[in-house]
């Protein structure tokens, strides 16, 4: 029976294994690279999000090639702003994996990402770098949601989708536990609120493993498969 169920899950959810595997397999390329500054992007938007939604204003933001991020803040509450960033970041590639899992709204989620990545680069970004970066992969995104099926950007919510549930706990493991002396935002929130690094760090870790456990146990259902045949969904 164990065996049964095992093989009719496999048979369900084989493509999301192949592209689980293709992303683990490459995750030291270069190949993953603008997916990972993508996923800090996320990061840094929601110490921004977060920090707008108690209180404050963003005053500017910024992301780096080697995968670092800033964004600057006036006001809102320093504490949530401070967790928001690798819990926020998760949450949203949860819901951009869920989106292409579950709804027929693929490439206006694709078209969606793009308008935001272009309107924080309008009004928060200074530096180049950053302005290439959130300018290109958001016109990268809109001419995909405007001229490729749907089923390719169903692909590709799903691979950013599952980067950002690798790179999250993965990123706060190395920042906070592997290298605790690294001036993090669980270093900030110890020195602000006392604690240490590794306590809110490996809280941390522990609560984005079980809202990743958790949303693959109850979100995945029979089959996650694209159906590539006429009949198959359309936006």
């Amino acid at each position: 029976m164990m065996w049964s169920n095992t093989v009719a899950f496999f048979r369900g959810h084989w493509q999301l294994f192949v592209l689980m595997s293709l992303i683990v397999v490459l995750w030291s390329t270069p190949v993953m690279v603008p997916l990972k500054i993508t996923v800090v992007l996320l990061h840094e938007l929601s110490h921004g999000v977060v920090g707008v939604a108690t209180g404050g204003s963003i005053e500017s933001l910024t992301i780096s090639p080697q995968q670092g991020g800033q964004v600057m803040l006036r006001g809102g509450s320093r504490f949530w702003t401070l967790t928001a960033g690798y819990l926020g970041s998760l949450l949203i590639g949860m819901g951009v994996f869920f989106a292409a899992l579950r709804s027929t709204l693929d490439r206006a989620v694709v078209a969606g990402m793009g308008l935001l990545f272009l309107a924080v680069a309008a009004l928060y970004v200074r530096d180049a770098f950053a302005l290439f970066f959130c300018v290109g992969v958001a016109v990268l995104l809109l001419a995909m949601a405007r001229w490729l099926d749907h089923r390719i950007n169903d692909v590709v919510l799903r691979v950013i989708g599952l980067t950002s549930m690798i790179y999250v706990p993965f990123d706060i493991f190395s920042d906070t536990i592997a290298r605790s002396h690294l001036q993090s935002d669980a270093w900030m929130l110890a020195d602000e609120f006392g604690g240490t690094t590794m306590l809110w760090g490996g809280l941390w870790l522990v609560l984005s493993l079980l809202a990743i456990g958790a949303s693959l146990r109850y979100g995945l259902g029979a089959s996650s498969n694209i159906a590539f045949s006429p009949a198959s969904k359309a936006d």
